[in-house]
């Protein structure tokens, strides 16, 4: 007890607070070009990123454009009971939920299996030429992709439309039909987007220890045998990582992709989150309903990330943090 009395009433040195000090001012100095290299960062998320959070404000606002935020007035909660009394909205987030789903299994299995196709690849030209290939895609716009899908598939004059007609089997209208839009959206995702995550893979498979496929071989292990006691477990926590982000956006269906390939006819079955708020805001200029929305998804994004995060850890995976 005494003891403790004697350290709680012991001063602190004063000299040893200013070296502390200094040395800390020092250690800045040192390093000053490489805090001035990150200023560009921090001004692009203050500016772009956590700036526009005030724009949440309207979420509780009737806003009024002419007013700004800070002269409308506030409704409170009734903005989110619109969209939670909006017939459309359960329609939407089954279309939004289902549309997310197919993309995300749609997407990370045939970026595995391109990864490590390439990854057996011994000559190193027809890698780079797959590669090439596969990737040119990621950086075409989806309006150039919907022309291509709709050169080839609209219904009057679309290549293959066009050779089905001639060849005496029908007509077909696949752009407007229900039951392909879906699937429709998936294969142009996995088309456009493949390249770009096969390279995400094949720099977690670069990582992987050599010594680990020498020890596979000493142990008698064939080719299938490393694959997936080497290789699968050296990507798994990659996988893991793609697949919490992936989820943690499950309601981020793509907008550009699905607005641009929406028609009337298949409403029902591709009208998502973010092509409603589209509507909403641009089109009858319901700001504080949009925003409501837009809410409300990040909030379930948030509970979704969490969640598969903890998921990740329970099942052996590293998570995000």
């Amino acid at each position: 007890m005494a003891m403790a009395e004697q350290a709680v009433s012991t001063p602190r040195n004063p000299a040893a607070s200013r070296t502390g000090k200094a040395a800390g001012w020092r250690t800045f100095y040192r390093n000053r070009w490489f805090y001035l290299m990150m200023v560009p960062g921090l001004a692009y998320y203050a500016l772009f990123h956590y700036a526009p959070m005030a724009g949440t404000l309207i979420a509780f606002q009737d806003f009024n454009l002419m007013k700004g935020i800070w002269g409308s007035p506030w409704v409170g909660w009734d903005n989110f009971r619109i969209i939670f009394d909006n017939p459309e909205f359960w329609p939407l987030i089954r279309n939004t939920l289902l549309i997310s789903l197919y993309k995300i299994v749609g997407n990370l299995i045939p970026d595995v299996l391109l990864a490590l196709m390439l990854n057996e690849v011994r000559h190193r030209w027809f890698k780079s030429l797959v590669q090439t290939i596969t990737y040119g895609p990621y950086f075409l716009s989806w309006v150039i992709v919907y022309g291509l899908v709709f050169s080839f598939l609209s219904p009057g004059s679309g290549l293959i439309s066009t050779f089905v007609r001639d060849a005496g089997w029908g007509q077909i209208d696949l752009m407007t039909n229900q039951d392909f839009f879906r699937p429709m959206l998936v294969l142009t995702e996995i088309w456009k987007t493949t390249g770009f995550g096969a390279i995400i893979y094949l720099a977690a498979l670069a990582s992987i220890n050599q010594e680990l496929y020498e020890a596979a071989v000493v142990d008698g292990a064939g080719r299938w045998r490393q694959l997936w006691h080497v290789t699968l477990p050296g990507i798994r926590d990659v996988f893991v990582l793609m697949l919490i982000l992936k989820v943690g956006g499950i309601l981020d269906a793509g907008f550009d992709q699905v607005f641009i390939f929406l028609n009337a006819r298949v409403y029902e079955v591709g009208d998502i989150v973010d092509t409603w708020v589209y509507r909403y805001g641009f089109e009858r200029l319901e700001f504080g309903v949009a925003a409501a929305m837009g809410v409300f998804k990040s909030v379930v994004g948030l509970i979704f990330v969490l969640g598969a995060n903890k998921l990740a850890k329970k099942v052996g995976g590293n998570g995000l943090w």
